[in-house]
C-alpha cells in the first residue's frame, strides 16, 4: 500500500508538471527557478518573487501599499482595454460596493441554487451516460458547464451571447474566446504593458464575448451581475469590463480547477477513500484546488514604499505572488490532510479581491466528482491531452468512464 501510495503520487506529479510545461512553458520556467529561492526574493526583469503562503496572504491584505491598476497588477491589463474608469473601480469604493451588493448572489446556498439551475441537467445526463458505460470527456464538459454558469450568473440573454442558440457548441466558442483573450496576457509576466496591436486583437474578442451585455444591462434581474450593475448605474462600458472579467474567472479557472481534480483524485488512487468515506468530500475539494491553483501567479503593483520578509520594496516596484508555490509547500495531494491555515483559500486570493465565486467554485468540483462516483464504483481516465499554449494551465480533453474491472 505505501509503495503504490509513492507511485500514485509521482504520477500525480508528473501529470501536473506536463499540464504546466505544454501549457505555459515561461509559467514553468518561473516556478522552477523560484523553487531555489527563499520566501522572498529579487528577480531581475521580473521584480519580486514570492513563495511564502502567509507573505503572499500579507501583501494581499495590505491595499495601501499594494494595488492593482498599476504595471504589474491584473487590474493594469484591463484598464489599457477599458479605460481609466476601470482602474479607478478597481482601487475605490464602488468597487467594495459592488462586492457588498452582489455578495448574496455568492454564499453557500445561492452556490448550490446557481449550479443546479445552470448546470444540473448537464450532470444528470453525464451520470446517465457513465452508468450505461459511455466515455465522457471532463474536460469539454467543464468548458460546456462553465459557459452555461457564467451566463446565467451574468444574465446574458441566451439567444445573443452565445451565437445563434442555446447550444453546447455555442458556449464552447465563448470559452474559445476567453482562451484567446487570455492568451493574450501571456508574456506579461515580465510587463503588463500591451503593445497596441494586442489591444485591437483584444478589444475584437472582447467585443465577441459581451455581444450580449447591452440587451442584458437593460433587461437583467436584480438576481444577476448584470442587473446589479443596473441598479448601482454603473454605465454600460464598466459593465462590459466586469462581465469580462467575470466570464475570464468564472470559465478558465473554474474548468482548470475542475478537471485537474478529477485527475488528481484519479491519478493518486484516492478516489476509493472518497468512495468509502463520502465525508472527505469538501477535504477532495479543497485539496484539488490546491494542488490545482488556477491561478497560479497573481500581479501586484507596489504603491509605496515598504518592507516585507525582511526586504525593502520601492514605490514602482511589481511583485508576483507564486500562489501555486505557496499552496503546494504544504504537500501533495491528500485527501485526508487536515485544514492548512496558512494556505486558508490562497487559491482564491484574499483581502478585498478575495474570488466573489470561491463558493460556486467548490460547488461545480463538488457536483462534477460526485456524478463521476454517483455508480459507486471509480472511474478510470482512458485518454488525456493537455492544452497547449494557454495561460491557465488545463486539460484539453480527459476522457473518463467507469471501471468496470471493479463491478461486483
Amino acid at each position: 500500500m505505501t509503495s503504490r501510495k509513492i507511485n500514485s503520487g509521482k504520477a500525480a506529479a508528473r501529470h501536473e508538471a506536463r499540464l504546466l510545461w505544454t501549457g505555459n512553458r515561461g509559467l514553468y520556467a518561473l516556478l522552477s527557478a523560484a523553487r531555489q529561492t527563499g520566501p522572498i526574493a529579487r528577480v531581475p526583469r521580473l521584480g519580486w518573487v514570492v513563495t511564502d503562503p502567509v507573505l503572499a496572504r500579507r501583501v494581499l491584505n495590505d491595499h495601501a501599499h499594494f494595488g492593482m491598476a498599476g504595471e504589474g497588477g491584473v487590474g493594469h491589463l484591463w484598464t489599457q482595454l477599458f479605460g481609466p474608469e476601470m482602474a479607478q473601480f478597481f482601487g475605490g469604493a464602488r468597487h467594495a460596493e459592488m462586492r457588498t451588493r452582489a455578495r448574496d448572489l455568492f454564499t453557500e446556498d445561492s452556490a448550490r441554487t446557481l449550479v443546479e439551475r445552470s448546470q444540473g441537467a448537464h450532470y444528470r445526463a453525464m451520470g446517465a451516460r457513465l452508468a450505461a458505460g459511455e466515455t465522457v470527456d471532463v474536460a469539454d464538459a467543464t468548458r460546456v458547464l462553465a459557459g452555461r454558469l457564467v451566463a446565467n450568473l451574468l444574465g446574458l440573454p441566451g439567444e445573443h451571447h452565445i451565437g445563434d442558440s442555446r447550444t453546447d457548441d455555442s458556449y464552447r466558442r465563448v470559452f474559445a474566446a476567453g482562451e484567446r483573450l487570455a492568451g493574450l496576457a501571456m508574456g506579461t509576466t515580465a510587463s503588463t504593458h500591451l503593445p497596441p496591436e494586442v489591444i485591437d486583437e483584444a478589444r475584437t474578442v472582447v467585443g465577441e464575448i459581451t455581444v450580449g451585455v447591452e440587451e442584458a444591462y437593460r433587461t437583467a434581474g436584480p438576481d444577476t451581475i448584470i442587473g446589479r450593475c443596473r441598479e448601482m448605474d454603473l454605465g454600460l462600458p464598466l459593465t462590459r469590463g466586469l462581465a469580462t472579467l467575470l466570464a475570464i474567472a468564472g470559465t478558465e479557472t473554474g474548468a482548470s480547477g475542475t478537471s485537474r481534480t478529477v485527475a488528481l483524485l484519479h491519478d493518486t488512487g484516492q478516489q476509493e477513500l472518497l468512495l468509502a468515506d463520502p465525508a472527505l468530500m469538501a477535504n477532495a475539494v479543497r485539496e484539488g484546488l490546491r494542488v490545482a491553483t488556477p491561478a497560479p501567479v497573481i500581479g501586484r503593483h507596489v504603491n509605496r514604499d515598504v518592507a516585507v520578509g525582511g526586504r525593502d520594496l520601492r514605490a514602482g516596484d511589481r511583485i508576483l505572488l507564486l500562489t501555486y508555490l505557496a499552496d503546494n509547500g504544504a504537500g501533495p495531494f491528500d485527501i485526508r490532510r487536515e485544514y492548512v491555515p496558512e494556505t486558508r483559500q490562497l487559491w482564491f486570493g484574499a483581502g478585498r479581491h478575495l474570488c466573489l465565486g470561491a463558493a460556486v467554485a467548490r460547488m461545480q468540483v463538488t457536483r462534477m466528482l460526485e456524478t463521476l462516483l454517483a455508480t459507486g464504483k471509480p472511474y478510470r481516465i482512458v485518454s488525456r491531452q493537455a492544452a497547449r499554449r494557454v495561460l491557465v494551465p488545463t486539460y484539453a480533453s480527459l476522457s473518463v468512464k467507469i471501471d468496470r474491472a471493479t463491478a461486483g
